[in-house]
């Protein structure tokens, strides 16, 4: 096994599609058969892996290549393993049961059924109390690649065009919960913070009509309600919304359901930011974790907030039933780690931006004090 450890935005896709392209291509040249599997248990990402597999050929020479981890664990067996398996988003493998899967710890088995498998991980990007990985599992697996001399550790921050100082500031914000001082950039990159959502908005919509920065959205922490099985329950809601005073806009992906056939069509395998109708919308972490934007709108919801001169997340405030729920762990015990999945979510959102990133937090304190360190 192979572990790699890679914060978001340090190469781990480019570096994962790379090389499943060049291990193909190795293979052909030596006329050797190979059976390689790329597999990422999220939507938005498997349809972008998909559209490389399909650019580079694999998928007219080879078929699916691509895949969810569940389909590949119930396609495949122990008795007849693939040569090569990478896992990307490691981070987002279930490590209990739900749905179609029926086992314990998916990488566990995607392991036996593959020779090799690469992993990987970004701990600060688990999201969800079913990808919670327990320290112990984790360290197991990280250690036995280290014993073999097969983990890679990526440090540099290749997404985001900022400075040490820039960089400090969002490592501070979401790791040590401390607000410091907005550092000055000239020419690099740029953290505004906003007096009002329509303001940031604004901004943002501008943002996007430009060419060099039309990958430009607004998101958001999971703090208002939205369901993609059924409507809201108040009448005169016409769409699940993000609401903050007058201001408000469709949360996630709301608009889909009015475009006609042709425009359907026409967002076919696209991911959510690169989807024109979503400019009217505000995205979460689930419609936006993996990906760049140029520049991230970023509202801090209520379970966001600053108290005593510290960043304070309060899973209280947060409509995120699958960070928020009771987590059982592998000696019986329940747990709850709603407060550290939203910090990992305000970094997912906070680390988005390539070229810069505009802020409005919804609670007074918060908002008062990041006005006050833009100053």
């Amino acid at each position: 096994m192979i572990f790699i450890d890679g914060e978001a935005g340090t190469g781990k896709t480019v570096l994962t599609s790379s090389t499943f392209y060049e291990l193909y291509c190795q293979a052909e040249e030596s006329n050797k058969e190979l059976k390689c599997q790329l597999l990422v248990n999220h939507d938005e990402q498997i349809i972008v892996y998909e559209q490389i597999a399909e650019k580079l050929g694999l998928t007219e020479k080879y078929g699916k290549v691509v895949s969810k981890p569940t389909t590949f664990i119930n396609n495949h067996s122990e008795n007849d393993p693939i040569d090569v398996a990478f896992v990307d988003e490691a981070h987002l493998l279930l490590t209990q049961g739900k749905q179609s899967y029926r086992g314990e710890n998916q990488l566990r088995d995607i392991i036996d059924r593959a020779r090799v498998t690469v992993v990987m991980f970004d701990e600060n990007q688990i999201l969800t109390t079913e990808q919670f990985w327990e320290s112990q599992i984790l360290e197991k697996y990280r250690n036995q690649a280290k014993a073999e001399n097969n983990h890679i550790a990526l440090y540099k921050q290749l997404r985001m065009q900022v400075d040490f100082a820039t960089m400090d500031w969002i490592d501070s914000f979401t790791k040590e919960r401390c607000l410091k001082k907005i550092p000055d950039t000239f020419g690099g990159y740029d953290i505004k913070v906003f007096d009002k959502p329509e303001l940031l908005d604004v901004e943002i919509q501008k943002k996007a009509k430009e060419s060099d920065s039309m990958l430009s959205r607004v998101i958001a922490t999971y703090d208002w309600e939205y369901s993609s099985n059924h409507r809201p329950e108040d009448r005169l809601m016409r769409y699940w919304e993000v609401l903050i005073g007058k201001w408000h806009k469709p949360w996630n992906r709301e608009l889909e359901s009015e475009l006609t056939r042709k425009e359907k069509r026409a967002i076919k395998g696209l991911a959510w930011a690169e989807q024109p109708q979503t400019i009217n919308e505000v995205g979460s972490t689930f419609t936006i974790q993996g990906f760049d934007l140029n520049y991230a709108g970023v509202i801090l919801g209520p379970s966001v907030k600053y108290r005593n001169g510290k960043v304070i997340f309060d899973p209280l405030e947060s409509c995120n039933e699958k960070a928020i729920r009771n987590r059982t762990l592998s000696d019986g015990t329940k747990q709850k780690f709603g407060e550290i999945l939203i910090q990992h979510e305000v970094r997912v959102l906070m680390t988005r931006g390539v070229n810069g990133m505009y802020i409005y937090a919804c609670d007074p304190e918060l908002q008062k004090a990041l006005l006050e360190a833009a100053k």
